[in-house]
């Protein structure tokens, strides 16, 4: 009987006791983190040794350890080739070796009819096993590679952008923003803002406040749509996504209600979150529910970049560095700092030309920033 309540489904707890797994030790993949069935197979395939019965019975036979061997079929299954490259007598590994894996294991009185494979055609050597010093396979030049298992949170990670980048008809618009005023906005708030909240105001702040206030005049940038695809919901508040790289992987928490705070307050919740977020704080509920989402690279001096959909967000928004370009002002080539925006958009919901007007005002806003204080 757990002691924490976890949200799961159904046939997840019911696997879950089918194969003993503790429903706390799993990453839900779910709304909310709700733990699915899946979850708990791929959890109990990562805590179990898989062999194939031919591999297994050579194994025991010939008292191979298999204990921590990466196999080289689905999954890292052990197969029968994987054993073979553990076994040091060339005599008998040349028994047990045939062109079909069906095939029953000869015994020393059948071996003298048994026709021999070449050595071109014997199980070639499986890169991922681990051999055993005794092994004759040759060994890898040290330091060559590293294999290392996906943790939970990357295969999480994989599973999502895998079923956004082929399962969503995207497209992608990318748009020029003259930073001047923008820059000179933060300019003349960061004091006052570090002497309310104690933090500083960075460009994403105001970027992002500019976002959540377009997306309000934007119901159809600010949607979502169900796993069916039959139904649209168009989201009346904003619960913004912001995405924190770090070396474990990308986290999106999410700041609730956005479209309620001022610029003081968001600074506060987003600071909070992102700290959290890098100490490994934050809750399952504050990485879920987001209704859009910003990517920005900008820090990192990323010219242009686009981000692919965080689901079930209808869209994202790719933020760039500012450079020093020059560029044509009232007939005369001027420097001004440039910033690169770009938006992702689900086809299926958003048309091009709504992700043009939403992309309009958001430059205009940019470029004209005073009525964020407003």
């Amino acid at each position: 009987m757990e002691t924490v309540k976890l949200r799961a489904t159904p046939a997840a707890r019911a696997l879950a006791r089918r194969l003993g797994v503790k429903l706390v030790n799993v990453t839900g993949t779910g709304y909310k983190g709700r733990i699915h069935r899946d979850d708990i197979a791929g959890f109990n395939y990562e805590e179990k040794v898989h062999v194939s019965p031919l591999a297994r019975r050579i194994a025991e036979e010939h008292n191979i350890e298999l204990k921590g061997i990466k196999g080289s079929g689905h999954n890292h299954k052990i197969m029968k080739e994987d054993v073979l490259q553990l076994i040091s007598d060339p005599q008998i590994k040349a028994m047990l070796t045939r062109d079909k894996l069906t095939e029953p294991v000869a015994s020393p009185k059948s071996s003298s009819t048994a026709q021999h494979p070449s050595p071109q055609s014997t199980a070639p050597a499986i890169a991922t096993a681990t051999i055993p010093a005794a092994s004759s396979a040759p060994a890898s030049p040290a330091g060559s590679t590293e294999t290392v298992p996906m943790t939970q949170m990357r295969k999480i990670i994989s599973k999502r952008m895998m079923e956004s980048y082929f399962g969503i008809p995207s497209f992608i618009q990318t748009w020029e923003v003259d930073m001047t005023n923008l820059l000179a906005l933060r300019k003349q708030l960061i004091e006052p803002i570090k002497e309310k909240t104690g933090k500083k105001l960075t460009v994403t702040d105001l970027i992002s406040v500019a976002v959540v206030k377009m997306l309000m005049k934007h119901k159809q940038i600010n949607a979502s749509l169900n796993k069916e695809g039959t139904e649209i919901t168009y989201h009346n508040y904003v619960n913004l996504g912001m995405a924190v790289g770090m070396d474990e992987g990308l986290l999106v928490p999410v700041v609730k209600n956005a479209d309620r705070m001022s610029l003081s307050e968001f600074v506060v919740a987003i600071k909070d979150l992102t700290e959290r977020t890098f100490s490994k704080k934050l809750l399952p509920d504050e990485q879920a529910g987001s209704t859009f989402s910003i990517s920005n690279l900008g820090m990192y001096g990323v010219d242009e970049f686009t981000a692919i959909i965080n689901q079930p967000n209808a869209a994202i928004l790719s933020v760039a560095s500012t450079h020093e370009r020059i560029v044509p002002v009232n007939g005369e080539a001027v420097v001004r700092p440039i910033m690169k925006i770009s938006l992702t958009s689900d086809h299926r919901i958003i048309d091009g030309l709504t992700a043009a007007r939403f992309m309009t005002d958001l430059k205009a806003l940019l470029e004209n920033p005073m009525t964020l204080l407003i």
